[in-house]
């Protein structure tokens, strides 16, 4: 028997969208508002579902304390109140789109979860817009 357990937190950032190999209009063309050079923020809602058998001694798939512990160390205390293209390594190079999130969200994750251990994010940029990535 495999279950599902989720955390769901949330963190704010800035970012920018934006592509410098192209032009000003060519940014503007395909990021519109998000490519502005001042930046833009979000209220982002991200959960973390893991999926294994359930453990006889404990009862848990996962121990849920554990799991916030370590959604705060690696991604709340990485992102939290932050400008994503300036203030953090991970989006230096890398454009910091719901997408490439959710990636590197699940990579920074993803080595202290055992392996048989299914991970698996869904990062809301708003109420109606999120990305699923799922490794």
């Amino acid at each position: 028997m495999r279950v599902t357990v989720c955390r769901k937190e949330h963190f704010n950032a800035a970012h920018r969208l934006h592509n410098p190999a192209w032009s000003a209009e060519e940014n503007a063309d395909v990021f519109g508002p998000c490519a502005n050079a001042n930046y833009h923020g979000h209220n982002y809602e991200l959960v973390v579902r893991l999926t294994g058998g359930i453990n006889p001694d404990t009862g848990y798939v996962y121990d849920m304390k554990r799991l916030s512990a370590l959604i705060k160390r690696e991604i709340l205390d990485t992102f939290d109140h932050r400008n994503l293209n300036l203030d953090t390594e991970d989006f230096r190079q890398l454009n910091p789109t719901a997408e490439n999130m959710a990636v590197v969200i699940w990579r920074r994750l993803r080595p202290h979860l055992a392996a048989e251990l299914e991970l698996s994010v869904t990062l809301y940029e708003t109420e109606r817009n999120f990305v699923e990535y799922h490794g």
